[in-house]
């Protein structure tokens, strides 16, 4: 805070030169090796460890990389230089410990999601070197964060803090089923990146008896949706090609298969000092899961701490991963070195407010000032704070699905571009004055489906014929932008809803998070009025004047690098209403004009950031 001194001056500064101690042993409770990378200081002495997990394993971490920090889509999302830079701590006095983890590259043992047995007994051993002073933190981004929750949950004595960087915390709602929509795209990435000894078997292969496989394997080669996705369909044949994937197909409901592997079944075992960190964009992946294990994990109040980043890039931070490498340091100084860095002294949630590109200190998350305004449907487009008439025109469109030309693969603004497919929208009139949104979001509406079926050609005869099972269902995809003076675009929050998940579980709901307990699909009638609600992932964005927010309600996916989702591949008609009876809204969080916060921090984070840019529509 102002007139305290530089925390550059307070931290640990770079002395020691790099030794690596490569492919180390390391026994497991049971007999299981594992082989590990040792990144310490050239010197005697007793140092802190930092513990980077991953699936992705610890060659890939020692790989060169680009010279300078900038954006790199080579790198992105290959499964590399996420762990945090060995360079940068190493020389400040920690030792850095990367393992194969178990069935992973040279390690011992067959791959498992269940990490936290494993984790415990690599911390444990750390603990006990003579190069170690007893004190284990973790570091790392994405997969190297999942992992962080899972092992701190098992509670290992001499683990004393962590520092989880966009982290899944609920795999079935936050990482492979939005919604209950199927986003298959990284799981088949991500079955390529994980460098396994040999390839595990399905877990359904074992979890299912030989006649309740059969049967669901022939419903997904029967499901038109998997029949026009070729990949798809060989998996559901052959489940050797992805087993990732396989299992995740058999499984498209939540349940005991997610439970055993997503942190937030455990956040009551997480009680050490945890700094969360995410990136405003996250919202496909890591975001909600940050935001969530901030309010619920059981660590004390005064010993969690939150940062929020601005990010210009669907695919995540850069690698290698060093945008909070200093905010790391300062954490790390204070709970492992006993060195006083400030850090406590500041407010627990430190946040980047687009549109006005500001850093805002806060004490609480949603904030207390929160005006919950809702913004309503109305006809002719229109997105009002005016409640609706008794009567008012719905809005229909139709999707097609087949008719959906990709974008491009590159990830960094196809969310920019105008997408082609048909969607409803509603825009508010320009703003005469800032206006902040900054919060949860969630979308009420009103609406009927009647869909025609997966109409398509076969091998039988070149007419299109309607491909059986027939079913009267749809997935929602929702999204918001900040539309600027010159009509260009920016997405600040997204949501999916697949439409037969619509059931709600008011005890686990608020007005701002409606929650879906996603166990079954409900029948739809074609035309049956329904009453929709879905959450879509929190924003902070101060709206300009004369800038709008524009409401997209759209029924497939626009085409994306690594998050695409599985195409509802039936042309469905939508009709979305908002009357006085039945009134459609956007809930959003409004922030007090004058509304300063708890203040702007004299420093923050280094970077570089990329601050999101507006573009205009093709």
């Amino acid at each position: 805070m102002k007139g305290k001194k530089d925390w550059h001056e307070l931290v640990s500064q770079p002395k020691y030169e790099i030794v690596l101690d490569e492919d180390i042993w390391v026994p497991m409770r049971d007999g299981v090796r594992l082989s590990v990378d040792i990144y310490r200081p050239r010197t005697n002495g007793k140092f802190p460890a930092l513990v980077s997990w991953s699936w992705y394993g610890k060659d890939s971490e020692k790989l060169p990389t680009n010279p300078k920090y900038q954006p790199s889509d080579y790198i992105r999302g290959t499964g590399g230089h996420e762990c945090g830079e060995q360079w940068y701590f190493v020389p400040r006095g920690y030792v850095q410990v990367i393992p194969d983890i178990r069935g992973i590259g040279k390690s011992e043992g067959e791959m498992t999601w269940d990490w936290g047995k494993d984790g415990y007994d690599l911390i444990e051993w750390i603990a006990d070197q003579p190069w170690c002073n007893g004190n284990v933190g973790m570091i790392g981004m994405s997969a190297f964060a999942m992992s962080q929750y899972i092992i701190a949950a098992e509670q290992p004595p001499h683990l004393k803090a962590i520092f989880p960087f966009e982290g899944v915390t609920d795999y079935y709602r936050h990482f492979y089923y939005h919604g209950g929509v199927f986003c298959y795209l990284f799981p088949v990435h991500l079955g390529g990146l994980t460098p396994v000894r040999s390839r595990p078997q399905p877990g359904s292969l074992k979890e299912f008896n030989e006649k309740d496989l059969q049967k669901r394997m022939r419903e997904l080669q029967n499901a038109p949706d998997i029949k026009c996705t070729p990949y798809l369909y060989m998996i559901a044949s052959f489940p050797q090609i992805n087993p990732i994937v396989f299992d995740l197909m058999m499984h498209p409901y939540d349940g005991p298969f997610y439970h055993r592997i997503s942190a937030y079944t455990r956040y009551n075992k997480i009680r050490i000092p945890s700094f969360l960190g995410t990136r405003w964009n996250g919202w496909v992946l890591h975001m909600p899961g940050d935001f969530d294990a901030f309010d619920k994990i059981a660590a004390p109040k005064s010993n969690k701490k939150m940062l929020v980043v601005p990010s210009d890039n669907y695919g995540g931070m850069d690698r290698p991963f060093h945008e909070v490498q200093d905010v790391c340091l300062r954490w790390y100084d204070h709970w492992l070195k006993d060195l006083d860095t400030g850090m406590m002294d500041e407010p627990p949630l430190l946040l980047f407010v687009q549109g006005v590109n500001r850093w805002r200190y806060e004490n609480e998350w949603p904030l207390k000032v929160t005006q919950w305004t809702k913004y309503y449907l109305r006809e002719k487009g229109m997105l009002s704070v005016q409640a609706p008439k008794a009567k008012e025109e719905p809005q229909i469109f139709v999707s097609d699905p087949w008719a959906n030309p990709s974008q491009g693969f590159r990830s960094a603004d196809v969310l920019a571009k105008a997408d082609p497919v048909p969607k409803a929208i509603y825009e508010t009139e320009p703003f005469k004055e800032n206006v902040e949104v900054t919060g949860p979001i969630a979308l009420y509406w009103h609406a009927a489906i009647e869909s025609k079926g997966v109409q398509a050609r076969t091998w039988r005869a070149s007419e299109v014929e309607v491909l059986e099972p027939l079913t009267n269902d749809t997935d929602w995809y929702l999204k918001v932008k900040d539309i600027d003076v010159d009509g260009a675009e920016r997405c600040v929050a997204e949501g999916w809803l697949k439409a037969s998940h619509y059931e709600i579980d008011e005890s686990k709901s608020k007005p701002y998070v409606p929650y879906h307990p996603h166990v079954k699909s409900l029948p739809i009638k074609p035309g049956q009025v329904i009453l929709y609600a879905s959450d879509l992932r929190m924003t902070s964005n101060v709206f300009l004047m004369g800038h709008k927010i524009r409401l997209e309600i759209a029924g497939q996916d626009q085409v994306q690098a690594l998050w695409y989702h599985l195409p509802h591949m039936a042309s469905v008609t939508h009709t979305i209403f908002s009357t006085s009876d039945r009134p459609s809204y956007l809930l959003l969080p409004i922030i007090p004009r004058d509304y300063k916060g708890t203040g702007e921090p004299d420093y923050h984070p280094t970077g570089p950031f990329r601050i999101p840019k507006y573009k205009k529509q093709d």
